[in-house]
């Protein structure tokens, strides 16, 4: 049986996949499994939940609802609220659950459900598996005075706006973001009322874009996966960077005064050096994937600053960083953790600290930015292998070939997709006709030794 959980929830076509009846047995065994776990003992149980613009989100929010308080659970509804949002406020207003309906970047017709425990914090794998197990038990639910209420939060948005505010360093007075000129692409989604609050509230002067969701046109040909727009108007406007997000605002890509995008390494090399000099990185450590940009690394070691490497998604980030204790860390897609004012990637959180690091070096974006050289990254998907198979020994001794060749200038990644019968084939060389030219090279060699057929 196909796992329903993926590595960030559970996300599908809205009626297709996930469906109203879905969302509510998802919220009752939610609220049974931690109920067993001992998570309400002694108190009513409380859950926040929130949501991006979509418009399958209204029906889904009314059915996880409806679970939650048929399970004996009091619902605080705080609306259209980014994903980091709603888990700030599981952890400020001492909830015993949350739970996000969004699908984040996909395109509208898609949604999904996250869970997050007490303090913010993502479900992990165990209690996932056992919220499937409980998925259709026939149990009984709580009548009377034990069920659950339901209360809206229409203060929820600026409470968010507040809290992202405040992690800022003081700068010029209250305002340590003024004399910025920044857009901000909403992309029609979650942010599109707390990212221009928290932004103006610290001061710049602030361009908003794709910021009138009407529940059809989220990440529709804007936002971090389609930069052009961004591009467009800080050049149209004279800003000085632009900002994007995704749909549910856990990641951001930026865009500087030229135009030139700065994507999620960077943004992460900007921080990283920030906050050493501020002496609040802690062992001096940054936290990134595999995928991260091997200018990235060359950048960090040369500054001083080591790079711990997980796998693929921020929730592998997050939990070498809640291992270890370190405080920074993020994907180059945009996800950045701030572990010391969230418990997610945060994409309003890192505009508003990569913008205060502007303002207060008076520094541009491409200057803070060029602290790294992005190397020519190519990456190839070879379809229809069998993609257990990567440690064969020709492939390993291909890939040794292509590594030494490059001697230190570059890098070779195999990785298996973990939904498809594909095998990603990344290279990162000196010039992109190098690196390209070693990954066809590469693919080829994965075609041959592990074909299907």
């Amino acid at each position: 049986m196909t796992r329903l959980f993926g590595t960030d929830g559970v996300r599908g076509r809205a009626n297709g996949v996930l469906t109203a009846g879905l969302a509510l047995d998802l919220s009752v065994a939610a609220a049974r499994v931690l109920g067993d776990a001992g998570e309400f003992e002694g108190h009513r149980p409380r859950a926040v939940v929130g949501r991006d613009t979509r418009i399958s989100g209204e029906f889904l929010e009314a059915a996880v609802v409806a679970g939650l308080a048929s399970a004996g659970v009091d619902v605080d509804l705080v609306g259209v609220l980014p994903t980091p949002g709603v888990a700030h406020l599981t952890d400020a207003l001492g909830a015993d659950l949350g739970v996000m309906i969004s699908a984040s970047h996909n395109p509208m017709p898609d949604n999904g459900i996250k869970f997050f425990a007490r303090g913010g914090l993502k479900l992990d794998d165990a209690l996932e598996e056992q919220i499937e197990a409980r998925l259709h038990a026939d149990e009984p639910l709580p009548t009377g005075a034990a069920v659950g209420r339901v209360r809206q939060h229409p203060e929820a948005a600026q409470r968010y706006a507040d809290h992202l505010v405040s992690t800022l360093p003081a700068g010029d007075g209250a305002r340590p973001l003024a004399g910025l000129r920044l857009v901000l692409d909403c992309a029609e989604g979650a942010a599109y009322d707390a990212g221009p609050r928290a932004l103006e509230a610290a001061g710049a002067t602030v361009v908003a874009i794709h910021a009138s969701p009407d529940g059809l046109n989220i990440n529709d040909g804007c936002g971090s996966t389609h930069l052009a727009p961004l591009r467009k108007a800080v050049l149209g406007h004279g800003a000085d960077a632009g900002f994007a997000l995704d749909g549910d605002a856990d990641r951001m890509l930026a865009v500087d005064a030229g135009g030139d995008v700065v994507d999620g390494d960077q943004v992460l090399a900007i921080l990283a050096l920030a906050g050493r000099e501020a002496g609040s990185l802690v062992d001096d450590t940054v936290v990134a994937t595999v995928m991260s940009n091997l200018g990235f690394v060359q950048a960090m070691e040369a500054a001083g600053i080591t790079v711990a490497t997980t796998k693929v998604g921020d929730r592998y980030v997050l939990e070498q960083m809640r291992a270890q204790g370190f405080v920074l860390g993020g994907e180059q897609s945009g996800h950045v953790i701030m572990s010391r004012h969230a418990t997610t990637g945060d994409g309003l959180l890192s505009t508003l600290h990569v913008a205060a690091r502007m303002a207060a070096t008076g520094r541009s974006l491409a200057d803070l930015a060029g602290v790294m050289t992005r190397l020519p990254q190519v990456l190839v998907n070879v379809a229809d292998v069998d993609k257990h198979r990567t440690d064969d020994e020709v492939l390993a001794a291909a890939v040794a070939e292509e590594e030494a060749a490059m001697a230190g200038s570059g890098r070779v990644l195999l990785r298996a997709s973990g939904t498809e019968s594909l095998v990603r084939v990344m290279v990162e060389a000196p010039s992109l006709e190098l690196a390209q030219d070693a990954a066809d090279r590469l693919a080829t060699v994965v075609r041959e030794r592990l074909s299907l057929a």
